[in-house]
C-alpha cells in the first residue's frame, strides 16, 4: 500500500506538506498543491488519504448500510432487528447518532464517500454478500483503512474488520444433536450461496456427518434463501424424499417454519414424520408448533460489539486509522420439541 512518505518523495516535499495539501489545511502554493495531488493520483494514494478527513471535523454519527430489497420488511426480521438493537445500545451509550443508509445490492456502493464528506465517523455494513457489485465498494473501504466493519460475512481476499457468529460450530452442534438421537440420513435446507455464513453452515453440517462416519449425500441438500416463502416451497422436494430422510437441519427459523407449514399441507405430522433442527432462535421459534429446536445466535451482542469496535477506531485518540479485527461469537443449541424423540435402534 502506498505511503504518505512515497508521495512526499515523488512530489519533492515533506510529509507534513502532503498532509496539509490533502487535508486542505493552511496556505499552500498552487504549484506545490498541484505537485502533491499529481503525485498522490499517480501512486493511487487518494484512497488512503480519505481517513485523514477526520482531522477536518466529525459528524457524530455511526452509519449502518443495509441492503434495499423491494417488498422485504428488513426491520421486522429477527436477524436485522436484533443486530440493529445491539448497535443502537452501543451508539446511545457513546453519545453518537445512528444514520441508516440503504444500498442496491446489484450496484457498487460508494462507502468511502460517506467518510470523505463527513456524513459518518464510523461504519458498519449489514447484510453484505459476495456479489461482485457489493465486494467492490467493501474492497475500497478496506484499502482506505477506515474505521468500519462487516457484520456476519467474511471474504477470502478482503482484509476488513468483521464481527460474526461461528456458524461452522453452530451447524456442527445442530447436526451432532440429531446424530446423537439416532438419526443418520440427515438432510439440509440451506440459504443463499452468496453469503459466507451459508457456506459455513454447510461446512459444519458436513463436518458432523463425516465425524460420525457418514459420507454426505448431496441429493439430500435443498436450496432456499432464508425466507419463509423459500422454506414453504422446499416442502414439496422434502416431502418427496421423506422415505430417504431421518431428520432435517434447516439454516434458519423462518425457512423452517415455512417448511413445516408446507409439510403440514401435505398431511405430515411433525415431528413424528420428520424431526427438524433450525437456526437463529428467533421469537417465532418458541411460538412455532412444534416449538423449534434451534441454534441460538447472539445477534444483539454481535451488533453491540461491532459498534463498540468501530467507534473505538473512530475516536480522536486513535488517529482516525482503521484496524483489522475479527471477532467470532459462539452460538448455543436450544432443545425443544421439533427434533422429536430419540430414535430406537
Amino acid at each position: 500500500m502506498t505511503t504518505r512518505k512515497e508521495v512526499a518523495e515523488l512530489a519533492g516535499v515533506s510529509e507534513a506538506t502532503v498532509s496539509r495539501v490533502l487535508n486542505g489545511v493552511g496556505p499552500i502554493k498552487e504549484s506545490t498543491r498541484r505537485r502533491v495531488m499529481e503525485a498522490a493520483q499517480r501512486l493511487g494514494y487518494h484512497l488512503n488519504a480519505v481517513a485523514s478527513s477526520f482531522a477536518r471535523g466529525r459528524s457524530g454519527n455511526l452509519g449502518v448500510v443495509l441492503p434495499h430489497v423491494p417488498k422485504v420488511h428488513l426491520f421486522s426480521t429477527y436477524y436485522f432487528s436484533e443486530i440493529l438493537s445491539g448497535i443502537g445500545e452501543a451508539v446511545h451509550g457513546r453519545g453518537y447518532g445512528l444514520l441508516l443508509l440503504f444500498r442496491n445490492p446489484a450496484e457498487p456502493y460508494d462507502y468511502v464517500s460517506l467518510f470523505r464528506t463527513l456524513r459518518i465517523d464510523a461504519g458498519i455494513v449489514l447484510g453484505a454478500s459476495s456479489l461482485p457489485s457489493e465486494m467492490a465498494g467493501i474492497r475500497q473501504m478496506s484499502e482506505a483503512n477506515l474505521p468500519c466493519c462487516v457484520m456476519d460475512q467474511h471474504f477470502a481476499d478482503i482484509r476488513i474488520g468483521t464481527v460474526a457468529a461461528d456458524h461452522v460450530e453452530g451447524a456442527y452442534r445442530a447436526v451432532r444433536h440429531l446424530l446423537g438421537r439416532g438419526y443418520r440420513r440427515i438432510g439440509f435446507l440451506n440459504g443463499s450461496p452468496q453469503y459466507s455464513n451459508s457456506a459455513d453452515r454447510l461446512a459444519g453440517y458436513r463436518k458432523a456427518l463425516k465425524e460420525a462416519g457418514i459420507e454426505p449425500d448431496d441429493s439430500l441438500l435443498y436450496a432456499g434463501n432464508y425466507s419463509w416463502t423459500s422454506g414453504n416451497k422446499a416442502a414439496a422436494a422434502v416431502f418427496a424424499d421423506l422415505g430417504r430422510l431421518d431428520a432435517l437441519f434447516v439454516a434458519n427459523d423462518r425457512m423452517a417454519i415455512g417448511l413445516i407449514q408446507g409439510l403440514r399441507d401435505q398431511g405430515c405430522s411433525l415431528p413424528d414424520d420428520l424431526p427438524i433442527v433450525a437456526y437463529d432462535d428467533s421469537d417465532a421459534a418458541r411460538m412455532s408448533e412444534p416449538p423449534l429446536t434451534t441454534v441460538r445466535v447472539p445477534f444483539y451482542e454481535m451488533g453491540k460489539l461491532a459498534a463498540e469496535r468501530v467507534l473505538d477506531l473512530a475516536a480522536p485518540s486513535s488517529g482516525g486509522d482503521g484496524a483489522f479485527f475479527e471477532d467470532m461469537l459462539r452460538p448455543e443449541l436450544v432443545v425443544r420439541r421439533s427434533c422429536g424423540t430419540p430414535k430406537e435402534v
